[in-house]
């Protein structure tokens, strides 16, 4: 299996097809197997490399803490193992936290930046927002993961002809290990790269699910504040809209990479 040591860790990764470098980056409780529906797309016409994150899937999960910059850095270092900076970066929720981390910390190694159901800070303001991550913290520390992931495959995928996608999830959810799950979580929470957005001029694709956990309003309102980002709406989508949506979000990203 493809491993190598990266700072104090073992990161898992995989490396698909031939071409310029994209580097996907996946969300809180995920791993490399939730970009199925992307890889094989992708790799048609662009080296792909997946990675699991400190925490997650294959690789290494020492006790916490953990943080956003400290994701970042370890991406930073595989990349510079693969010798295949810079790279176009790809970053669903958690991984679009870090895209947005490599950007204002490592603008030389993004080639460009996909932002999908993402945003440059998780700092809670409303009363409504500090229970919602309270109740996924309460969540997880006193059931685990797999009740977890019985919850949020379900809020992600209600329809009937979701069935199978909301089993898979809920399957691979509970693999989590709880401790570095509660870690992750704890990474995100007060994050914010928010006040640097107008220092990142990379080409940017923010892609919105219109039923994500935020409102599309709140991707509008960063993407103005970015002087080379655009805004993508895909309909009928949840948070996994590379899942749910995959076909028309595949061909989003690829026709964004193309016009580059």
């Amino acid at each position: 299996m493809p491993e190598v040591d990266v700072r104090d860790i073992s990161m898992y990764y995989e490396v698909s097809g031939e071409g310029e470098p994209v580097l996907l980056l996946h969300g809180l409780g995920s791993s490399i197997r939730d970009w199925e529906w992307q890889v094989p797309r992708f790799a048609e016409q662009y080296k792909v490399i997946t990675c699991d994150i400190r925490g997650h899937g294959r690789s290494s999960k020492p006790p916490g803490p953990y943080s956003i910059s400290q994701f970042t850095a370890d991406v930073v270092e595989l990349l510079h193992q693969l010798q295949v900076d810079p790279a176009h970066i790809l970053g669903l929720s958690m991984g679009g936290m870090i895209a947005f981390q490599m950007a204002v910390d490592y603008p030389q190694l993004v080639k460009s930046m996909v932002i999908v159901n993402s945003g440059p800070e998780l700092v809670p303001r409303t009363w409504k927002e500090h229970l919602g991550i309270w109740q996924r913290l309460l969540i997880s520390r006193l059931m685990g993961p797999q009740k977890m992931g019985q919850v949020i495959s379900q809020r992600l995928f209600p329809e009937p002809q979701q069935t199978e996608m909301a089993r898979t999830m809920a399957t691979r959810w509970a693999e989590n290990d709880k401790a570095a799950y509660l870690a992750a979580t704890k990474a995100l929470i007060g994050w914010s790269v928010a006040k640097q957005l107008p220092q990142i001029n990379c080409p940017t694709l923010v892609i919105t699910a219109d039923q994500d956990y935020t409102p599309v309003s709140a991707k509008e309102a960063y993407v103005k504040q970015m002087p080379q980002a655009r805004l993508r709406v895909i309909q009928n989508s949840r948070h996994a809209t590379p899942i749910d949506q995959a076909e028309l979000f595949n061909t989003a990203v690829l026709q964004f990479w193309a016009g580059l």
